[in-house]
């Protein structure tokens, strides 16, 4: 009886560690097979991307040949419509002075009564100004015939032009699209970092923030409580930028306002000084976070760009400011 017991006892306990190592194995081969996937995917991508650039880069270089050999043409075509009005002058002149060689011969035989054929030296005249008439003809047949050649390749090259300029804005306008996405990817982080703050506000496709959080009056140097703020932005920023592709050549525009009362100190003579030294502040902070410098412009607009209008305090508040916008370069 101690035999069969003992052989259950062991049934009921069960080994499972071979069945486990099979569920790991299987488990392990399918991430294996989803990261070749993925990388398999990222591979067509890139190069569907840089394939898309050169066909871009192409596309440009064609435009800029086919603009040069447009404005070729066109001055050929001046060129001939200059010769051909020159020439179309002279051949009047001569028809002119056929005309009054005939009257003079008319006059001539008219007054010869035994002369029934002109002189001999009228007959070589007529046929000289004869020969030259033929010879004015056909080279405005020429000069015609060349000038309508001229005018069908130009005809042809702006409509080549134009449809390599479509290609072009069509792929230009993926590249909008594109950056279209990650600005709303922007935005989504941006409102996240900013929920809950009333100082910041959103106007179209900007952060807008007063900078009397963040400056002191007619002074350029960041407050602790306005370096904490962009701390945050800062972070929403260096998150963004590592999820934007390389080809796409995105920036973070900084733009510094300032209100309409003009400043003049040694400092800042002016509020183009005042509000360019702000943003390029801005800027700095964010290098100093570790944000790309290649990924930032500065850029100063005194008080041209008001948002309120007024001489209200609460107007100049509003005016006062600093706009983050993510764009192209």
């Amino acid at each position: 009886m101690s035999g069969p017991r003992s052989i259950r006892a062991r049934a009921d306990t069960g080994d499972y560690w071979p069945g486990f190592v099979d569920a790991l194995a299987t488990l392990l081969l399918v991430i294996i097979f989803l990261l070749s996937l993925f990388v398999l995917a990222q591979f067509a991508l890139s190069q569907a991307l840089n394939d898309r650039d050169e066909e871009v880069s192409r596309l440009t270089s064609q435009i800029a040949q086919l603009a040069d050999q447009l404005a070729l043409a066109e001055d050929e075509n001046a060129d001939l419509t200059a010769r051909l009005s020159t020439l179309q002058a002279t051949l009047e002149e001569k028809e002119e002075a056929l005309t009054a060689a005939l009257s003079r011969g008319a006059g001539l035989a008219a007054d010869l009564e035994d002369a029934e054929e002109l002189t001999e030296e009228q007959a070589n005249e007529l046929a000289i100004l004869n020969q030259q008439i033929a010879a004015l003809n056909e080279q405005l047949r020429r000069l015609e015939a060349s000038l309508q050649a001229a005018e069908e390749r130009d005809a042809e090259q702006k409509a080549e032009i134009a449809n390599l300029g479509k290609r072009l804005n069509q792929a230009l306008a993926s590249e909008v699209a594109r950056l279209a996405a990650y600005r709303s990817e922007f935005f989504e982080k941006l409102m996240q970092a900013l929920e809950g703050r009333t100082d910041v506000r959103v106007v179209g496709d900007r952060f807008v923030f007063e900078t009397d959080v963040l400056f002191d009056s007619a002074s350029d140097e960041l407050k602790p409580a306005g370096q904490q703020q962009l701390a945050e932005i800062a972070d929403a920023i260096n998150e963004i930028s590592g999820d934007i592709p390389d080809d796409i050549n995105w920036v973070i525009r900084v733009d510094g306002h300032t209100d309409e009362r003009a400043i003049n100190t040694a400092q800042f003579p002016s509020n183009w000084h005042l509000s360019a030294a702000r943003a390029i502040s801005v800027v700095n902070y964010f290098t100093d976070q570790g944000v790309p410098a290649d990924r930032l412009v500065a850029a100063g607009f005194g008080e041209h760009h008001p948002i309120a209008r007024g001489d209200s305090e609460a107007a100049y508040s509003r005016n006062r400011r600093i706009e983050l916008k993510l764009t192209s370069r």
